[in-house]
Order: structure tokens, then C-alpha cells, then sequence
């Protein structure tokens, strides 16, 4: 699994909640109702909050990694920063964990999180 997908299912899933997911509509069926949005703000708050901590998750990679329960080293932050073809800054520096913090929050939005356009851009 990508590190990417399992900080997808990290935050979609915490406390039951269910990921996005695109509809299957059968002819003559019912429509199927979308899940709500999954508040990446709020999963990762009541996280934190449960931890007695999270550092500063809304801006640090490494620290939303850590929050998750994931390896933050540098060989990860590249891999992760390949994956989503981040190519700010030399490796490991603010300039690069600035973009692939904003990176990965643009990318659970798209996937249905609900994500302020601030930590995003």
C-alpha cells in the first residue's frame, strides 16, 4: 500500500468513520446516498486530543505523520513527496514538508475529505 492510501485509510476510517466512495446505480434502483465527508480538521483534533498531544499536524508533516502513527523519517518524506510528485525544495527541507504537508490535505480533499482551502495552498 502507498503511504499515501494509508494516510487516506488512517483518517477515513478513525472512529468508524466511512471513506468516499462513488456510488454503483443499478438500473431501476434507488439512488444510493454518498457518505458524508470525512472533517480531516476533526478526525485529526479528536486524534490528537486522544493522544494528549499531535504537535503541529496542521502545518508539519512530520508531525501529522507522527499523529498517525506512521514512519516520518526522511526516506519516508521522499517516498511520500515521489508519490505525489512534490518537487519543492531539496530534500527534507521546510520548503519541501511545507508543499507535501499542503499536498497530502489537497489530495484528502479530493479523495472526499473536507479540508480548509488554508491548508491546501
Amino acid at each position: 500500500m502507498s503511504i499515501f492510501n494509508t494516510i487516506l485509510n488512517s483518517v477515513f476510517h478513525h472512529g468508524g468513520a466511512a471513506p468516499p466512495a462513488n456510488p454503483v446505480v443499478t438500473p431501476g434502483a434507488a439512488p444510493v446516498a454518498l457518505p458524508t465527508p470525512v472533517d480531516v480538521v476533526a478526525v485529526c483534533t479528536a486524534l490528537a486530543t486522544s493522544k494528549g498531544g499531535g504537535g503541529n499536524w496542521q502545518s508539519s508533516i512530520v508531525d501529522l505523520m507522527k499523529l498517525l502513527d506512521l514512519d516520518s523519517s526522511l526516506t519516508a518524506r521522499k517516498a511520500l513527496a515521489t508519490e505525489l510528485n512534490v518537487h519543492a525544495g531539496a530534500d527534507g527541507t521546510a520548503e519541501q514538508n511545507i508543499a507535501l504537508h499542503q499536498a497530502v490535505m489537497a489530495q484528502l480533499f479530493l479523495n472526499g475529505g473536507t479540508v480548509p482551502a488554508s491548508m491546501r495552498s
